[in-house]
């Protein structure tokens, strides 16, 4: 029985995913008939099988605009989705997220220094290396401090509440001392938004998701082991320490790249593994998977909000997912 509710689970929420990325490629400021989508679609992947009778405009805001900011909003999404599910599990908090624990502020300030201070000194992948060294210290930062004050699951979050307010003072310092030309562009990473998704951008978050992911599917039953307490991990053969730090620094480097091509967004990684528990069970090997399609959905979903509340105006992703965050949190927190 619960087999085939979780085969109807996955067939659902991929069902959910094709027609959240439908609607997002024609949803906007300037509306896209659903068919008229699929053929430009069809058009650009086989040619010869769909004759172009439509506006060369259309084709560019399907093809060129949409499209690629769909796929960075699944594929952020995916990516916040299952840190938070990762990072509630290995330290048995359930307020344990990205943005909590200061792990994206840590990674914005790496891209703000990036774009500031340092030129792009290693070409393009210069803001995603400078955004998971950024996470990569923060996260570092928040185990010391949880350390020095004691192991206490309140503890990590109250840590990372404090590293994320020093995180973003020091990215505001930055702001302060760069280009003051150039410090507008740096509110992308503040906010949040998916306004820079471009087709050949899509290549990092997309590898870096694929790889963090593979990675911590084929090591869910040890973070199973890991998630019912250390001693237990150890008597069933896992290295809690090494293993642990492996799972900060591939979380890190999954936050640090989708922050640098999204900025700081807020709550995906939060709420969403709640619901899959909530709706799946808590078995790591079900809850990273099905956690990347719903974050995919729910970033997606976001982001057709985010274009069309104030059309033309695009309101900053960050925004619409904190307000919503915000109030799904305290029904959360009726809840339990």
């Amino acid at each position: 029985m619960r087999g085939s509710r979780i085969l109807l689970w996955t067939v659902g929420s991929l069902g959910l995913l094709l027609l959240s990325v439908t609607l997002g490629v024609s949803l906007g400021s300037a509306r896209i008939p659903v068919g008229m989508v699929w053929q430009i679609l069809g058009h650009h992947v086989a040619p010869d099988l769909f004759e172009q009778t439509w506006s060369p405009g259309r084709d560019s805001i399907v093809w060129e605009v949409r499209l690629p900011r769909v796929l960075l909003a699944a594929l952020v999404g995916a990516g916040l989705a299952v840190v938070g599910a990762v990072l509630q599990s290995i330290t048995r908090n359930p307020l344990a997220d990205p943005h909590l624990l200061g792990v994206s502020s840590g990674g914005s300030l790496g891209a703000i220094v990036a774009l500031l201070h340092t030129g792009l000194i290693f070409g393009a992948v210069t803001v995603p290396l400078f955004a998971f060294a950024g996470a990569l210290v923060a996260t570092m930062a928040v185990v010391a401090v949880t350390r020095m004050t004691g192991a206490a699951p309140d503890r990590l979050v109250l840590s990372g509440v404090a590293v994320a307010f020093i995180a973003t003072s020091l990215g505001n310092l930055a702001i302060f001392l760069g280009d003051p030309r150039a410090a507008h562009t740096v509110i992308f990473w503040m906010l949040g938004g998916l306004g820079l998704a471009e087709w050949g951008h899509l290549v990092y978050p997309a590898a870096t998701l694929a790889v963090c992911l593979l990675f911590l599917v084929l090591r869910a039953r040890e973070i199973n082991a890991l998630a019912m307490g250390d001693e237990t991990a150890a008597t069933l053969g896992v290295p809690v320490a090494r293993f642990r730090a492996e799972l900060f620094v591939v979380t890190a480097l999954l936050t640090g790249v989708m922050v640098a091509f999204s900025g700081a967004i807020g709550f995906v990684g939060l709420l969403v593994p709640h619901f899959v528990r909530l709706t799946g069970g808590s078995d790591n090997v079900r809850v990273i998977p099905l956690s990347a399609l719903v974050g995919a959905i729910a970033l997606i979903l976001a982001d057709v909000v985010s274009r069309t509340i104030m059309a033309p105006e695009d309101v900053p992703i960050g925004v619409i997912t904190g307000l919503v965050g915000g109030l799904s949190f305290i029904l959360l927190l009726r809840r339990r």
